[in-house]
């Protein structure tokens, strides 16, 4: 197995945990009551779900089949990429700090941002690249991005390259929380997107921790929905994101000074290859392994050297996405 070792030292970029969810589950206990929070019971908002109530107190379950509530249009259930455009990519690349940040320079971000621009360009995508962006300028340049009409794109993507740390990102002049960029996108902001996967890759630290990796055995082995009966369904705010993670929350992100973040290398590398052919889980599955077997830190301060590093995948997507 061959590893990627650093001419030079390897370096880190700090940054975010997902933030928790109140989970929704149905209520097994009181049945007809409606769904209920994972939180303190508050019963004013409860409603009947499965029936109406009868004069003599009963629920009589209305009579309805399945057929009159949905219809069944696509079996493939993935995302419609037949749009005018295939979307927009922003690409915000930070590599100069302010010195009151205690930041260093980012050396090889670069590579990085050139590589993800040549890579998203072949998958069909506008892509821009704005440099050294302070946390104001993010947002409003992000803002200014999910106020526009994407009526005719399928999809949007936004890659952040920076430092970062515990659901933060750094501008240029100090730390932004992620969450507050993302959220400009979700359903009830966004009108445009809705229903339209939502894409955001993130290089950056997401705390300070060190993977030392374990020693193994062995080796590496060599839809469309249409509704007849409520055409003005309702989905999720929060549906139809996508956010993949150079690593995992609390731990160090690998970049080196030469080749780029072995993230973002390893993700240029499968989407050149398989870019348009594999559903984008599969593709990011395949840079979870890349990134994992083909990496390790080396650095002349035994501290620093023969570390590891997983990305992390989260997932809001509701169907396949394919850029074919």
């Amino acid at each position: 197995m061959n590893k990627t070792k650093a001419d030079a030292t390897e370096i880190m970029d700090k940054e975010p945990p997902a933030a928790e969810s109140m989970v929704l589950e149905e209520d097994q206990e009181h049945y007809g009551e409606g769904d209920v929070t994972d939180a303190k019971p508050d019963r004013k908002g409860r409603f009947i779900l499965f029936g109406s109530k009868k004069k003599d107190g009963k629920l009589q379950e209305k009579e309805q089949s399945s057929e009159s509530h949905y219809r069944i249009v696509s079996p493939t259930f993935q995302y419609k990429m037949s749009h005018q455009h295939v979307g927009k990519c922003i690409i915000i690349n930070n590599k100069n700090f302010d010195e009151k940040t205690g930041m260093n320079v980012r050396n090889g971000t670069d590579k990085d941002a050139g590589e993800l621009f040549k890579c998203f360009k072949s998958l069909g995508f506008d892509v821009s690249i704005y440099n050294d962006q302070t946390c104001k300028n993010m947002e409003r340049l992000l803002k200014k991005v999910s106020e526009e009409d994407h009526s005719d794109s399928s999809c949007f993507a936004c890659i952040l390259l920076s430092h970062g740390e515990e659901g933060m990102i750094y501008g240029t002049d100090g730390a932004i929380p992620i969450k507050s960029m993302t959220s400009l996108f979700k359903g009830d902001m966004c009108k445009s997107l809705v229903g339209k996967p939502k894409l955001f890759f993130i290089q950056a630290c997401r705390g300070s921790e060190f993977d030392d990796g374990i020693q193994t055995d062995s080796g590496p082995p060599s839809d469309t929905i249409e509704t007849d009966a409520n055409p003005r369904h309702k989905i999720p705010v929060e549906a139809d994101f996508l956010f993949a993670y150079s690593t995992v929350p609390g731990y160090y992100s690998w970049r080196n000074p030469g080749r780029g973040s072995w993230f973002v290398q390893a993700l240029c590398n499968v989407l050149s290859e398989f870019g348009k052919q594999l559903e984008i889980m599969q593709i990011l599955t395949r840079v979870n392994y890349k990134v994992a077997t083909s990496f390790e830190s080396w650095s002349e301060d035994p501290r620093f050297s023969e570390k590891k590093q997983i990305p992390c995948v989260v997932s809001m997507l509701t169907k396949e996405l394919y850029f074919n």
